[in-house]
């Protein structure tokens, strides 16, 4: 850890493999994300919208700075192993894919279907609280953003149901809320899989987050996805513990597994997170740089 650090004070990284535009449900464009990084000094960075590459696509047609090094990438809500079952999604990032690989973008658009179509239900629960926003309204809001929870939540801040964004998530649509709706997800095999044929390397996101619904080592469910073509895992995330830190890097150097890192940066949906800076005892170290390296991905 970088020994200047202390809890609450809030760090620059230069590297960020986690990051979300408005091509899914962050509040920057990809261009925005792109300037935004290379002004701030980050080094690498890679764009994970859920569940899409259309923003990597706009990337790598704008020009990127020589300063700034650029992985394609996704993260895909898949479901968990039936023997490690864990409430909510299991999200799988990519790296290294080809965005133009065909049977990729093909699942993609399964997925982001099956996003549109709970937008109706996270609504109608919404009208039974009280609150009237219509399909109509949020399509007018996202613009050409495909229209997802962000919107919604940022029209109940517009009509004074919330007083922020991160109220909606935290009181209403958030996973497991009064106002949740769940949604399809792949198997984590078919994930592992679609992401190593698009010519990635598929990551286990934010482990720390993972909410079992039945007790089990998590060093067994490592076992079971590097098994399964599972390449690495997101060590260093703003809400892992300098513990959880420490116990998935172990896990990661035992099973011979990528160790990545990221903000999951997602705008003004998570204010308190910028591109390349957290609060309390997050760091990217540039460890990550040079795994990377080795790799293969720089």
């Amino acid at each position: 850890m970088n020994p200047d650090k202390k809890a609450g004070i809030r760090t620059r990284c230069k590297i960020d493999l986690h990051i979300h535009s408005t091509a899914s449900d962050g509040t920057l464009t990809p261009s925005e994300i792109l300037c935004g990084a290379a002004e701030t000094g980050l080094e690498i960075i890679s764009l994970t919208d859920h569940d899409t590459v259309s923003g990597v696509r706009e990337i790598l047609r704008a020009e990127i700075p020589p300063s700034l090094r650029f992985i394609s990438g996704t993260e895909i809500s898949a479901a968990s192993p039936a023997k490690f079952p864990c409430a909510g999604s299991f999200h799988i990032l990519g790296y290294n894919i080809d965005p133009e690989n065909t049977a990729l973008n093909r699942k993609l658009e399964i997925l982001r279907q099956a996003r549109h179509r709970r937008n109706p239900l996270i609504l109608e629960k919404l009208r039974h609280l009280g609150m009237d926003i219509r399909e109509d309204e949020v399509l007018a809001y996202a613009g050409d953003s495909p229209p997802g929870r962000p919107h919604i939540a940022g029209l109940m801040l517009t009509k004074g149901y919330v007083n922020s964004v991160e109220e909606a998530f935290d009181k209403y649509i958030g996973n497991g809320k009064a106002a949740y709706a769940d949604k399809y997800r792949i198997s984590y095999t078919d994930t592992i899989d679609m992401i190593r044929n698009a010519g990635g390397v598929p990551v286990m996101a934010h482990p720390g987050l993972l909410k079992p619904v039945k007790d089990f080592l998590l060093e067994d469910m490592v076992k079971e996805l590097k098994e399964k073509g599972m390449g690495g895992i997101e060590v260093w995330y703003p809400e892992h513990s300098p513990e959880q830190t420490a116990y998935f890097a172990r896990l990661a150097d035992r099973w011979d597994m990528i160790k990545t890192g990221g903000t999951d940066f997602h705008g003004a949906v998570k204010p308190g997170i910028q591109m390349g800076i957290a609060g309390g005892s997050f760091f990217v170290p540039d460890s990550v740089r040079r795994d990377l390296e080795k790799s293969g991905f720089l």
